[in-house]
């Protein structure tokens, strides 16, 4: 006698299906992965007449072409910022950058080193990245804002560079956390932490030095470093 699966032995081989389709295809993601397998058991529910799968089919596969020839023109813009970045004297500074890495060092290259006279103290590049802010003061009324005289794409840079670089060193993570336990949005967070990573990178660039971690702890032991303590203070 020949036994037939039932609907949850179905249901289970296509769910397992599914989990292998994304899994493939990178976009697993646990948070989501619950709501998009329920979405794909119900897709039965949605289909249409043959005439409009065919067509929505066609549309697809056009897309798809369309998004490939877009990589491709992409890549061709990777490879090129790439190479003229190697190529630059000081690709060494900023690719040294903690959370920098391939994507963020060329842009932050690209906007920083057009003029350095500019920049003839790291308040001038804050100012410049929309990380220093603004105070006012009249009579006993004192207030502080947000920058917004700046170059908004650097800013947009720093921002995302800040970002990056809370979860490649676990120092910056901790400056970062501080001031979120102070009541700062993550956005106002992050311009706390810009504001510090600026302040180091116009160092590096006065002295033509590239950032060393180890070097950059040795320094912040010598002026008694409030994030070290921190550190210090988090359970192993």
């Amino acid at each position: 006698m020949i036994e037939f699966p039932t609907p949850v032995i179905l249901l289970q081989r296509k769910r397992s299906r599914w989990e292998k389709f994304l899994h493939k295809h990178k976009l697993w993601r646990p948070q989501t992965a619950d709501k998009r397998l329920e979405i794909f058991a119900g897709a039965g529910a949605f289909c249409a007449s043959p005439a409009v799968t065919a067509a929505k089919s066609l549309l697809a596969v056009s897309l798809a072409r369309l998004l490939r020839a877009l990589q491709n023109q992409l890549d061709q813009y990777r490879s090129q910022i790439e190479t003229l970045f190697a190529q630059h004297p000081d690709s060494g500074l900023f690719g040294s950058l903690p959370g920098a890495a391939r994507y963020l060092a060329p842009r932050l290259l690209g906007e920083v080193t057009a003029d350095m006279q500019r920049f003839d103290e790291p308040q001038a590049l804050q100012c410049l990245a929309g990380t220093s802010p603004v105070s006012y003061q009249s009579g006993q009324i004192h207030k502080v804002h947000v920058r917004h005289q700046c170059s908004k794409v650097l800013r947009q840079i720093i921002h995302l560079w800040a970002d990056c670089a809370r979860h490649a060193a676990p120092w910056i993570q901790t400056y970062y956390q501080k001031k979120r336990d102070e009541g700062k949005s993550h956005a106002c967070a992050l311009r706390c932490v810009g504001q510090r990573l600026l302040k180091i990178l116009w160092k590096m660039i006065q002295t033509r030095t590239p950032y060393n971690a180890d070097l950059h702890t040795k320094s912040q032991l010598a002026h008694g470093s409030w994030v070290l303590q921190l550190m210090r203070q988090k359970p192993a």
